[in-house]
């Protein structure tokens, strides 16, 4: 658990504590306001003006991308006005059970903004929540969790818009896809509130790829199938 709580599961927000630019990032630029970054496994589509760094250096388990307008936007305890960050966790590196990656996903991983006095949730959908069976849940539980949401802030005088995807694989069917080491995923997305932030907001956070898997791919798998219609006998 000491390992984790650097993950965000002992009340730290998972966010802030960027790391340094590298030339580990790869930008490709394309005629379009946007441009294609990637770094550490994650890739994502970023307006042009905004600075791409690595999410951590050394030997921290967190491994993907931050990107703002401006330089330190994600350090202190309050959110940017306008920034990104796509994470996950190397579970071969934190080496604890997986069931412990569901309580930092269903808990303290996006405090940062879901529990700041200056934000508020305007939209949350739970997709997968199978508790697991050490914390009550059903035996033989795949201990995953999958969720997206969205809100508003105001940081000083500026209301924004936010939108996050937070997924815990456990052994559910998420785990087939994006990153096999990967025990938790975080993409967070804010930009001032505009007529189009929320579209924006979408767009950014469904392509975000982890491997090579869009967010919008990991969601669908966690999506509930319908059992299939029984034949008449």
């Amino acid at each position: 658990m000491v390992a984790l709580a650097a993950a965000g599961c002992r009340g730290a927000p998972l966010l802030p504590t960027p790391g340094s630019s590298t030339p580990e990032v790869l930008i490709t630029e394309s005629p379009t306001p946007y441009r294609e970054v990637s770094a550490a496994s994650v890739t994502a589509v970023l307006p042009d003006a905004w600075h791409p760094r690595l999410a951590a250096t050394g030997d921290d388990p967190r491994q993907g991308l931050l990107a703002a307008p401006r330089p330190g936007a994600w350090s202190g305890d309050r959110p940017p006005t306008e920034g990104f960050a796509a994470m996950w966790i190397d579970a071969t590196e934190v080496g604890v059970p997986s069931d412990y990656y569901y309580l930092a996903a269903a808990g303290p991983a996006l405090d940062l903004i879901t529990r700041s006095p200056e934000c508020s949730a305007t939209r949350d959908r739970v997709i997968a929540d199978h508790r697991p069976e050490f914390a009550a849940g059903e035996p033989d539980s795949p201990g995953d969790y999958v969720a997206t949401g969205a809100g508003t802030c105001t940081v000083g005088r500026q209301p924004t818009r936010w939108a996050y995807f937070v997924a815990a694989p456990g052994y559910g069917p998420v785990r087939e896809i994006g990153i096999p080491s990967s025990g938790l995923y975080v993409v967070v997305a804010v930009m001032p509130d505009s007529p189009g932030a929320t579209r924006q907001l979408g767009r950014m956070l469904e392509r975000t790829r982890f491997g090579e898997a869009t967010v919008a791919e990991l969601i669908a798998a966690a999506e509930p199938r319908p059992l299939p219609a029984l034949e008449p006998i």
